[in-house]
């Protein structure tokens, strides 16, 4: 008997989200990740939950039908890292008339079946205050709803509910060779000790190494696949308004820029084609250049490269002949041979439902209980969407030590599991040192040992975006608390 049902190779949220679907209909579950869960492309998206304007626009309905059926989905089970926001496209001169964008946006609207969220509107934006931080004349703008995510928190987050139910998680494991028979033999080098592993089904949802997994690991042909990079910028906020800006590039893009982590605004995304090996992959000064030179188009205040406090950027892998499907999903199995899943590319918004239609491809070699995870919740997110600000509130109350900003980033980061961090405790001394303003020991020895955090990175740019701010004295002492930690 096999060891697993299924054996995953790649932890970002392609992987994680097939784990937690199939450990939920009672599959014995393992992900293999050589690194961190969600270290490359999946912390690199543009951080949207959305139904995606530019869909609509190539007349993909029921693409955007379908992201917008998960934004509702999204909502309802991960309130804690997706938020609504207002959206705002200013109407450019240049660019796509006026009666284009609010047609469109009427379609989006019909498209979202209401789902809680307000309606698109028009602005006069000359009265109104997301228009303070515009050039003029902008005179009209147009605000709908939809919604920004915590990337790489939505993949540890859906790795944990995986883990709780039942799979097991191994970070810092690499997959050297894999043999197919009627199942599948695994040569593992978990954390320098070399093990093997069997399974019943293998899935290859290693990101941008799809193609040499395939190759090098399960020694088989992979179909033409193509490198996409995409990029953004972070820079100090460039507005104090609680929205999103859409901007209309020359080129026909839209560029968005988010208020992220207080003090910032993300710009993006620019994309494409990568050749090279994605695990150093950079952005172009060309990209930096050119997501500054679209900001301008439309803020007060200038924005230069040397402006920028941080790049990110990713690798994924799009069908070579189609480069605008919303990721690829392939099922292999013969008689006698075991069956391989292989799964890259898509939209963040897509990718519970893609995971669930993944696993149910499996059925016929399974006995499985139905989909699930369109109606139970992720850790944490216990609680209506539209209560965020009170749980900010209540955890100000319990939590007396924190101030209102450390209490929203910490309901954003742990919802209503923020007891399982912050304990009893009434002072920030019974938390443990501090490292900077915001971090506490209590808190890296819960992402240590509940999130498999094992180096300050994986806390200070994806189980948080502390790295942004933390003195370099600061992150030397987080090192030297993490590896006491680890050697206890």
């Amino acid at each position: 008997m096999a060891d697993y049902d299924l054996a995953i190779i790649g932890g970002g949220l392609n992987g994680v989200s097939l784990a937690r679907d199939a450990a939920g209909r009672g599959l014995r579950v393992i992900l293999i990740e050589q690194g961190d869960l969600g270290g490359a492309a999946s912390s690199a998206t543009p951080r949207l939950i959305h139904g995606d304007l530019s869909v609509l626009e190539r007349r993909g309905l029921w693409r955007v039908r379908r992201a917008l059926a998960e934004r509702r989905i999204w909502l309802r089970i991960a309130p804690h890292l997706v938020r609504p926001m207002s959206f705002v496209i200013p109407a450019h001169s240049d660019e796509r008339p006026p009666w284009l964008l609010r047609a469109g946006l009427y379609v989006y609207d019909a498209l979202a079946n209401r789902d809680g969220l307000p309606a698109s509107t028009t602005l006069d934006i000359t009265h109104h205050p997301v228009g303070n931080a515009l050039k003029r004349p902008f005179g009209i703008a147009f605000a709908y709803a939809d919604c920004v995510v915590d990337d790489s928190r939505l993949v540890v987050l859906t790795a944990l509910d995986a883990a709780e139910r039942g799979a097991a998680i191994r970070t810092g494991a690499r997959c050297v060779r894999a043999d197919r028979t009627d199942t599948w033999r695994l040569a593992v080098v978990d954390r320098g000790h070399r093990r093997t592993i069997t399974a019943r089904a293998l899935a290859n949802t290693s990101g941008a190494w799809t193609s040499m997994v395939a190759e090098t690991v399960l020694r088989l042909p992979q179909p033409a696949m193509a490198a996409v990079q995409m990029s953004q910028i972070i820079v100090p906020r460039l507005f104090e308004s609680d929205n999103v800006y859409v901007f209309q590039n020359n080129d026909g893009r839209l560029i968005f820029a988010s208020p992220f982590e207080r003090d910032f605004t993300l710009v993006g995304t620019v994309t494409h084609d990568f050749t090279g090996d994605p695990a150093i992959v950079a952005m172009p000064g060309a990209d930096v250049s050119y997501l500054c030179e679209a900001v301008n188009r439309y803020f007060r205040e200038r924005v230069a490269p040397t402006d920028v406090v941080r790049t990110v950027t990713g690798v994924n892998l799009v069908p070579a002949s189609a480069r605008r499907r919303d990721g690829t999903t392939l099922f292999h199995a013969r008689r006698r041979k075991a069956p391989l899943l292989t799964m890259f590319g898509g939209a963040i918004t897509t990718s519970r439902f893609r995971a669930e239609r993944a696993v149910t491809l499996m059925t016929p070699f399974y006995p499985m209980s139905r989909p699930w995870t369109s109606g139970a919740a992720l850790p944490g997110g216990d609680f209506a969407w539209d209560r965020f600000e009170t749980e900010v509130d209540l955890a100000c109350h319990r939590w007396r030590l924190l101030k209102e900003p450390q209490a929203r980033r910490m309901v954003a980061a742990y919802g209503s599991r923020l007891p399982d961090v912050l304990g009893e405790a009434k002072t920030r001394e019974e938390l443990g040192p501090s490292f900077g303003p915001d971090l506490t020991g209590a808190e890296v020895r819960y992402l240590m040992s509940k999130e498999w955090a094992r180096f300050p990175e994986d806390i200070l740019w994806r189980r948080s975006k502390l790295g942004l701010t933390m003195p370099a004295a600061d992150r030397d002492a987080l090192a030297a608390f993490m590896a006491g930690a680890s050697q206890r």
